[in-house]
């Protein structure tokens, strides 16, 4: 049974304790802590009840860039500059235990749903996955040619995703230690990437200020949305799969209705570029941070029973059969309606406890006392009601030949740099070459 429509989405409280740019934040799954990282080394570990005493952990020699809770709550993940993971237990003591493997700053970190594993991001162009209960570094995975800035697990645990300064996002099979396939439709640098938690698509934000989403069965680009005016920091999906928010350098966060297609709200909080957002495990807070060293929790309020989120995402099963007639993304922002109605909503069929169609409008909200700025964003386009066969057809088999092409590109763009690296090799043996001959 729906809700009732509440409000807007509201800001709840502020955290201030850090002493320079906030990177990361992470609730726990009960939604009782809240962590984060910043550019001060630190990890603070914030009390959701009001007038708690927040932990600040001490261990990173640099800035602390990711953090992740584990499933049960009972560990805590954080990367670093200094190369280094740990794994804390969130309590007073701050105990830790450091994973070495990486050669370059740790990007990100992200616990598989069982716990069992933890798959790490770094600098140094790897993938490194490990285990948390044998405390040990598993196997890599090496096919990007540039930084990768973030990893993430599927949510059934066999599928891991990256992505990277090379401009692609990899899907990875955990098993075989594949890539499964390359999506390269980035124009620039990819930042964060993350699941949807139906674990049948995934969405990418870029340097290039857009987000994209692709079907991870048939690779087919399902959205595209340039709504930011500055590179888009992180992402995060609502738990019911049905929403999206954004974190971008422009300040803002915004929410994007993915069944709809379209931005919902704006929301101006952060005075400099937003870094970070996050959605608690039920999706009825968020949390952002910024390079103005605060901390945010928002709340989501929106049309939808908690309790019913809580019990777990349900599995898009029209994607399927509906991705068939998406025209790969040509259109920025097709809609995801049929994409995902029959399944998370469930409407007509009694299956979607908690969700209502209300539709609401796109609002630019900003927290009290901020200086309001203008801005004008539309709709993203609305897919059309039918498309003629041939046209479709055509469509698709242009899109296939871009894919080949976009796969030709990213092989070339592979070679040139081991043959740049090669050329660079031969030239610092030439001159030590030349210093032993040079008397």
């Amino acid at each position: 049974m729906a809700a009732p429509c509440a409000e807007d989405p509201s800001l709840e409280r502020h955290f201030k304790g850090h002493r320079d740019a906030v990177t990361c934040v992470d609730f726990s799954l009960n939604t009782k802590h809240l962590a984060s990282g910043s550019m001060d080394s630190c990890l603070m570990v914030w009390h959701m009840k009001p007038q708690s005493r927040a932990y600040r952990f001490v261990g990173h020699k640099d800035a602390v860039t990711s953090v992740n809770f584990s499933p049960s709550g009972h560990l805590l993940a954080s990367g670093s500059r200094d190369k280094t993971v740990r794994l804390w237990v969130p309590n007073v003591k701050g105990e830790s235990t450091v994973f070495r493997a990486h050669t370059a700053t740790v990007r990100s970190v992200h616990f598989c749903s069982d716990g069992q594993s933890l798959v790490t991001a770094s600098d140094d162009k790897t993938v490194k996955v490990w285990s948390t209960h044998r405390q040990k570094f598993l196997f890599s995975l090496s096919q990007h040619i540039n930084w990768v800035r973030c990893a993430k697990f599927s949510p059934d645990g066999r599928l891991i995703v990256s992505a990277s300064d090379d401009k692609t996002v990899k899907l990875w099979d955990k098993t075989s230690r594949e890539c499964v396939h390359s999506y390269c439709e980035h124009g620039g640098f990819v930042t964060y990437v993350d699941f949807h938690p139906s674990g049948t698509c995934i969405a990418a934000a870029g340097m290039d200020n857009t987000v994209k989403l692709w079907d991870v069965r048939t690779h087919r680009l399902l959205q595209h949305y340039q709504l930011h005016s500055a590179a888009v920091n992180a992402l995060s999906f609502h738990p019911s799969g049905n929403y999206l928010v954004t974190a971008s350098s422009d300040s803002t966060l915004k929410i994007v209705d993915l069944m709809e297609g379209r931005l919902l709200y704006t929301l101006h909080g952060h005075q400099g570029p937003a870094t970070t957002v996050a959605f608690s495990r039920t999706g009825e807070y968020f949390a952002s941070g910024g390079s103005d060293e605060q901390v945010m929790v928002w709340k989501s309020n929106f049309d939808v029973d908690y309790g019913d989120v809580a019990k777990g995402p349900r599995p898009p099963a029209a994607l399927a059969s509906s991705s068939r007639n998406l025209v790969s993304g040509l259109q920025a922002g097709v809609s995801l309606a049929a994409w995902v109605t029959a399944s998370c909503i469930g409407l007509g069929d009694g299956g979607g406890q908690g969700w209502s169609r209300k539709r609401l409008p796109e609002v630019d909200f900003h927290v009290p006392g901020r200086a309001r700025s203008q801005e004008s964003v539309q709709s993203a386009p609305r897919e059309p009601a039918s498309t003629p066969q041939a046209l479709t057809s055509t469509l698709e088999h242009i899109v296939g030949q871009l894919d080949v092409l976009t796969q030709t590109v990213c092989i070339l763009e592979q070679r040139l740099t081991l043959t740049e690296d090669k050329l660079k090799q031969c030239l610092e043996n030439q001159q030590l070459i030349m210093q032993r001959v040079t008397p």
